[in-house]
């Protein structure tokens, strides 16, 4: 199944897109409908049973938003999980944290709710604080069911499902607070999302599906989600260790080799620039580079 939130007639609302990529509300198909897509990942699988034997005439005009617009934490993130990736990077990171090799721990860090925009949405060129704008296609992982020190054998029963993500990162403001990426990984509109979540049924294995990313109909990145380094259910249970996940967390998983700074000479986004991220079994991601107002 395809869960959507959308924009329709002045509200934000959880919807199932169908075939055709129609959509129907999901207060039209069901009574006491959730409120938000968080609503709706909280409620469990028995709803996902009555959505999927539900039906309605599908709506026009929606508008689809981020799946979902506003994490209620922030957004978890993994870096260095594609050994291409990080062998691009070497001696080309700065600051003051540049292994030799991947770490035997996931490197872990965060994007708060603001950074997230939904599909068509613009995402903001830092100027004048940078000229360093690079892309970062990724599987985002959906948690449905919350917990803390979750083990790797019981992680999968947590993942409600799965979208594309973009972790747009500044890159010499990732440099310029010691190992820290929030700041750099952080800024407004920096974490594209969408356009929907597949529910984990439809995926049955994760690490069987391709990873693109194209500017301005140029391949940049384009590999398989099987060279994790670390997989989900490692990922899962570092964040989940002495931390609780809830329902609606979203976990992006890491990216594989392509990006802008690593290129020679190196790449970077510019206004009026397209990305395109697109995820397998998933879908498409559209996002234009925007002025920051």
């Amino acid at each position: 199944m395809r869960l959507a939130t959308v924009l329709y007639e002045g509200e934000s609302l959880p919807a199932v897109v169908g075939d055709g990529d129609t959509i129907r509300l999901v207060r039209d198909l069901v009574g006491d409908a959730p409120a938000s897509m968080i609503d709706l990942i909280a409620a469990g699988p028995d709803l996902l049973a009555v959505l999927a034997g539900a039906d309605c005439d599908p709506v026009t005009g929606a508008e689809l938003l981020a799946p979902i617009p506003r994490p209620s934490r922030c957004v978890f993130c993994v870096g260095w999980n594609y050994l291409e990736h990080f062998e691009e990077g070497k001696g080309k990171r700065g600051g003051n944290y540049d292994p030799p090799e991947i770490p035997d721990y996931p490197t872990l860090f965060s994007k708060p709710p603001t950074s997230v925009v939904g599909p068509g949405g613009g995402v903001f060129h830092p100027g004048p604080v940078s000229e360093q704008l690079d892309w970062e296609v990724e599987l985002a992982v959906i948690i449905g069911k919350g917990g803390r020190n979750i083990t790797q054998a019981d992680a999968m029963s947590h993942v409600f499902g799965y979208t594309i993500a973009n972790d747009v990162s500044v890159r010499d403001l990732q440099r310029r607070h010691g190992a820290q990426w929030f700041k750099g990984k952080g800024l407004d509109t920096h974490c594209p999302l969408g356009p929907w979540i597949v529910t984990a049924d439809e995926i049955p294995d994760p690490y069987a599906l391709h990873l693109e990313l194209s500017v301005n109909g140029d391949v940049k990145q384009s590999d398989p989600t099987s060279l994790m380094v670390f997989k989900l259910p490692r990922i899962i249970e570092e964040f989940s260790l002495g931390m609780a996940l809830e329902p609606g967390d979203v976990i992006l998983s890491g990216t594989p080799s392509g990006i802008g700074y690593a290129r020679k000479p190196p790449q970077f986004l510019k206004v009026g620039d397209e990305m395109v991220a697109s995820i397998s079994g998933i879908g498409t991601l559209t996002n234009p580079i925007v002025p920051m107002p």
